[in-house]
């Protein structure tokens, strides 16, 4: 059985044939290009025709890579950024810190060279929290009775007074700020020795001097310091600045504001003066009370009768019994209050 094709279908050469001649062909013009560069012209002239179409079909590759690109560096940005956020957050924390304590070193440098030259024992406290009470001004300390506090102690940090020790338990104690509505100092000005008294609560944070003349001899910026009058405060304490200075035609006072010029609120070590002033303690000097009522009589006779045994028992006479004993009679006396002779009258 034949099974070629028929003479219609019939193409020339076999495969193998075409396949031969045309793997001899290209050896031939490899051979020619190498020897003669004969075929650069046709190479660029065909480069500059396939160019475009080389360009279109590498489009989805170039944009798949640029794609994977952008994704990869945006994933490093994001975490690169979120590193350097989170490096200048904990340097920016360091930094706070080490400016809290390059302040709290100084405040303490101070305070120990205060301490080392104070006149009176103090004791160094650190401020535990402030009072939960809105309306009062207080803050609580970690010393307390058993490191020898008192109630009354003045509390001072290395610019001035901050307040009064007003509480004491054994391990912490509570102290009243300058500023309380229900604080009270009594103060001079350095600069001409004018005395008066700084009360607290004028406004938030400032103290006032009250019931000070109108013409009395103040000035902006006069610094006031402690008295010492009151017994609780050593005298030459800083207190206060005066800052503002109200002065009224139609009043005979005038009003005094004052800024602290401690840190009331800013300072966690603080230093508590153990300040004893000496006075003696106060004695009831008031004469006793005088009976009254109907018993005032009774008790009279009561407290002579207690004289006179007394006086018996020591064996001496009651000086009011020996003279009431050794005093004549009463002599009589008519309606009118003038004597009667009573011999007379028994004559009669």
């Amino acid at each position: 059985m034949d099974y070629s094709p028929p003479p219609l279908f019939k193409q020339g050469p076999s495969a193998t044939a075409r396949l031969v001649a045309l793997l001899a062909l290209s050896l031939a013009l490899l051979v020619i290009d190498a020897r003669m560069s004969v075929l650069g012209v046709v190479r660029q002239v065909v480069s500059v025709i396939l160019y475009p179409i080389e360009r279109l079909v590498l489009i989805p590759r170039d944009t798949a890579r640029a794609a994977l690109e952008y994704t990869q560096s945006s994933t490093k940005l994001a975490v690169d950024n979120r590193s350097l956020r989170e490096s200048a957050v904990a340097q920016a924390q360091q930094s706070l810190r080490a400016s809290q304590l390059e302040a709290e070193n100084r405040n303490l440098r101070t305070l120990l060279n205060l301490k080392q030259h104070a006149a009176v024992p103090t004791v160094a406290a650190e401020v535990l929290y402030e009072a939960r009470d809105p309306y009062t001004q207080r803050i609580v300390i970690d010393r307390g009775s058993k490191d020898g506090v008192r109630a009354g102690y003045p509390v001072i940090d290395d610019r001035g007074v901050v307040g009064q020790v007003t509480r004491v338990s054994l391990f912490e104690s509570q102290v009243t700020l300058l500023t309380d509505k229900d604080q009270a100092i009594p103060v001079e000005v350095v600069r001409n020795g004018l005395r008066s008294v700084a009360f607290g609560g004028a406004r938030p944070g400032a103290l006032d001097l009250r019931f000070m003349a109108a013409s009395a001899d103040l000035q902006q910026g006069d610094l006031l310091v402690t008295s010492g009058l009151d017994g609780v405060y050593p005298a030459g304490l800083p207190v206060a600045r005066i800052s503002q200075i109200e002065r009224k035609a139609d009043t005979a006072f005038s009003r005094v504001i004052c800024e602290p010029v401690a840190g009331i609120r800013s300072n966690r070590h603080l230093l508590i003066v153990k300040y004893e002033s000496g006075f003696p303690p106060p004695t009831d000097l008031s004469p006793p009370p005088a009976p009254k009522g109907k018993n005032a009589a009774r008790d009279a006779r009561e407290e002579k009768d207690r004289a006179a045994r007394a006086a018996a028992e020591a064996n001496v006479p009651a000086p009011a019994a020996a003279a009431e004993e050794n005093a004549p009679p009463p002599r009589p006396t008519d309606a009118d209050g003038n004597p009667l002779d009573t011999d007379s009258a028994q004559k009669r």
